[in-house]
């Protein structure tokens, strides 16, 4: 029997995927209780999350019901498609799924003061100015 190759997940099933882990750890909800809640494996949960198994669509409504989201939650964002065809991530999502970018929206959630977060707001700015592109 012939080895099957892996093919690299699909950039929907990515996006989908960070914007369940995004939407989980904003919850505060771990993996294993996620995966609990939804009669899975916290090994499952992961899987979905990196977008090495594509998530059902009743299982994704679940996994929404939990999370206590609309399912569209999942799909803001979605990459377009090029002229090309090929879809483009989007940096944004990539980022907020992060470690650093959700603990940063989290942070700046907490700042209740306006003039605070735009001040913050003004430092990110000209600190991305005078960073060197990789």
């Amino acid at each position: 029997m012939a080895k099957r190759l892996a093919h690299p997940p699909h950039p929907i099933d990515l996006h989908v995927g960070q914007r369940l882990r995004l939407r989980r750890r904003a919850q505060g909800v771990s993996q294993e209780d996620l995966g609990a809640r939804l009669g899975l494996t916290f090994q499952q949960v992961q899987k979905y999350e990196r977008g090495a198994n594509r998530i059902s669509a009743s299982r994704l409504y679940e996994a929404a019901i939990v999370l206590a989201t609309p399912i569209a939650y999942f799909f803001e964002g979605v990459p377009q498609a090029s002229p090309e065809g090929d879809l483009a991530a989007s940096p944004v999502t990539a980022f907020l799924a992060s470690t650093e970018g959700l603990e940063m929206a989290l942070a700046i959630s907490r700042v209740a003061a306006p003039a605070v977060r735009r001040r913050v707001l003004s430092l990110l700015r000209a600190l991305a100015d005078t960073e060197p592109s990789h």
